[in-house]
């Protein structure tokens, strides 16, 4: 039986990722793997419910990834963003033609994260 899926990002450069993943998306660094000194890291990242693995392995996955996420609450998480001043990103969020608020931000290394929050049905 299915019980959950933890997507693979390919990341480059673990100090740039640990800025944009932990310090500014506030995802909280669930562990943290090397085989030997000088290796690429493997990590595991979390918020709430939704878990990443951040690899600097070569064949592990490709750059350039699109995650899609379900979440609450978008508008506040868009302005607590904000509020910390990323030199890099400023996110804003959009409606979009299925129904929804989305916040997309793209990491350091070419991979995208679009939040979605789906809004209640009108009638």
């Amino acid at each position: 039986m299915l019980q959950t899926v933890i997507p693979i990002i390919r990341i480059f450069d673990v100090p740039k990722a640990k800025e944009f993943y932990i310090d500014w998306l506030e995802f909280k660094l669930e562990w943290e793997h090397t085989f030997e000194e000088n290796f690429p890291v493997y990590m595991e990242i979390s918020k709430d419910d939704i878990k990443f693995h951040l690899t600097e392995h070569h064949g592990d996955c490709s750059p350039g990834s699109r995650n899609f996420i379900i979440c609450n609450n978008i508008r506040e998480y868009c302005e607590k963003l904000k509020a910390k001043n990323y030199k890099f990103y400023k996110p804003t969020v959009e409606k979009t033609f299925y129904h929804a608020s989305c916040m997309e931000v793209t990491d350091p290394f070419g991979n995208r994260l679009t939040f979605n929050e789906y809004l209640p049905e009108t009638v």
